[in-house]
């Protein structure tokens, strides 16, 4: 979330610390000509609010290392530090490290603050102030207000205050975000937020700046903006523009590729859900939801990270996990879980269900990846409450986009979907139904889904484009189920207990 605070009076804030650590990170590349004054700028009332005032010489060739040295001694700045990177790191690259840097030092608070001159000292207390008094969790300047008169009074170029405006009305639409402005570069963040931030395949360049904006947002990191002055110099400008852009508009849409689990971006993997609870009407959680029904006790076999056994809880029902993980992401929500490695059936878990009956079992994308599925599917009778039905989802290898593939002499694995390499068995409609058999249950109903289209599009489910081609291959598939269908689901009941269940009413009409 973002709201625009309002402007501090106009000598600058003097807060208390409320013991929060505050630290500075001024980076600064070939700065020689203004990193004197940048320091020499930040008020006596900030000097003594920080701890530590850190200058990141990112390896510049020219003397902005020494300069910087020699005012710490002249000036006698015992809260100056001075540190030249060995090698040139990037703009982004920098920040990462003076990141870590206060983040390994303990730090509460710290302040980004540019070595060229571009980003006024004077109000640095504005910018840390509301993280002290715990307002927010990052604080964005910004230069799209009328406070310090407006960016093109301000001496922002007309064509950067265009593209400016262009890239933040876009990026906040495809975000979901209200900020005024995402390309400043002053800016001050909670570090107890940036120790939860994954820097490591982040770029060096800079858009660094709109990917931490990216990262902010969707961990749930309350992002707030206060107004800051324009000011352009004759200070060198290392931004190609253009490029900029391009590297801002690729990372947004890398970042929703990658949220919607269409690809998986290494700058953004740890937001990849390999399987996502799919939305679309034609999909096996669309169907597993109604097969389930409400108020029922759920096992959940591979229950993965939780996120569709959360979906089941909604309804009113309680479920039960299992899995490998030693506790899957959404553990609040289920009743119970255990951890047990699947291949080999459920004898590891069974001690820790304590004999319970479940009225529905969950077996979703789960005989495809153990070597011994019928030990799996045995199991299972145990488990089954005596009106109990067990439900079942694998993938159709006999489709169409396998058969073409095949056609052409390719055979290859993907990272999902009918041939992801973690699968170990394979299934058409009449080999699954026959293990279903030989396993000892009878088929109650059976469904095929449609394939994700949207998914491989990037399309929204919900949105008119990709219901009308669902319906469209929804259509097609019932008329062709082996050869379209992407999934094959199956409710089924086990027939020791169909039978178990007839014997009182045989016996009845015997005697009679």
């Amino acid at each position: 979330m973002s709201t625009l605070l309002p402007q501090p009076g106009a000598a600058g804030p003097d807060p208390d610390r409320h013991g929060k650590r505050i630290g500075i990170l001024v980076v600064a590349y070939n700065a020689v000509t203004t990193i004197g004054k940048v320091l020499k700028r930040i008020p006596p009332d900030v000097w003594a609010n920080v701890e530590e005032v850190v200058v990141f010489d990112d390896a510049s060739r020219d003397h902005t290392y020494e300069l910087a040295l020699g005012l710490k001694m002249l000036a006698g700045l015992d809260k100056l530090t001075v540190i030249k990177n060995e090698k040139n790191l990037g703009y982004g690259g920098n920040q990462k490290l003076g990141y870590k840097y206060f983040i390994d030092k303990g730090f509460d608070v710290v302040v980004l603050l540019h070595g060229d001159g571009q980003y006024a000292p004077e109000i640095l207390a504005h910018l840390y102030a509301p993280l002290v008094a715990g307002e927010a969790d990052a604080i964005f300047g910004t230069r799209m207000t009328r406070t310090y008169g407006g960016p093109v009074k301000g001496g922002m170029p007309l064509y950067k205050f265009v593209g400016n405006k262009i890239l933040t009305f876009a990026e906040n639409r495809a975000l979901g975000l209200r900020l005024t402005e995402f390309h400043s570069g002053y800016r001050a963040y909670s570090l107890a937020a940036l120790r939860n931030i994954d820097f490591e395949h982040m770029t060096d360049v800079f858009h660094f700046d709109t990917q931490i904006i990216i990262k902010l947002h969707h961990q749930g990191y309350v992002i707030r903006e206060v107004p800051i002055p324009t000011y352009y110099g004759d200070e060198i400008c290392y931004v190609d523009g253009m490029k900029y852009a391009k590297d801002v508009v690729l990372s947004v849409f890398r970042y929703r590729r990658t949220r919607a689990s269409v690809a998986r971006y290494p700058e953004y993997q740890e937001y990849f859900v390999h399987y996502p609870v799919k939305q679309s009407r034609y999909s096996s959680h669309h169907y597993m939801t109604s097969w389930v029904g409400a108020n029922q006790r759920v096992l959940d076999v591979g229950c993965g990270e939780g996120y569709f056994a959360e979906t089941l809880v909604k309804a009113g029902n309680d479920v039960v996990g299992i899995d490998i993980l030693p506790s899957p992401d959404r553990r609040d929500a289920l009743v119970d879980y255990v951890q047990a490695d699947l291949d080999q059936g459920l004898n590891h878990a069974l001690p820790a269900l304590q004999d319970a009956r479940f009225d529905r079992v969950l077996l979703q994308d789960i005989l495809e990846h153990v070597r011994n599925p019928q030990q799996v599917l045995a199991d299972c009778h145990r488990l089954l409450d005596s009106r109990g039905l067990l439900l079942i989802s694998v993938p159709n290898v006999a489709n169409i986009t396998v058969r073409l593939a095949l056609l052409f002499g390719r055979f290859e694995y993907t990272e999902r979907g009918i041939l992801d390499r973690t699968h170990v068995r394979f299934y058409t409609s009449r080999t699954a139904r026959e293990m279903i058999d030989r396993a000892g249950y009878e088929i109650v109903a059976e469904k095929v889904t449609v394939m994700p289209l949207e998914l491989v599009l990037g399309l929204r489910p919900d949105g008119w484009p990709m219901k009308t081609i669902g319906r469209t291959l929804a259509a097609f598939t019932r008329l062709f189920p082996r050869l379209l269908g992407y999934q094959l689901l199956y409710s089924v009941r086990s027939k020791a207990a169909q039978r178990s269940a007839a014997e009182p009413k045989l016996l009845a009409e015997a005697t009679a």
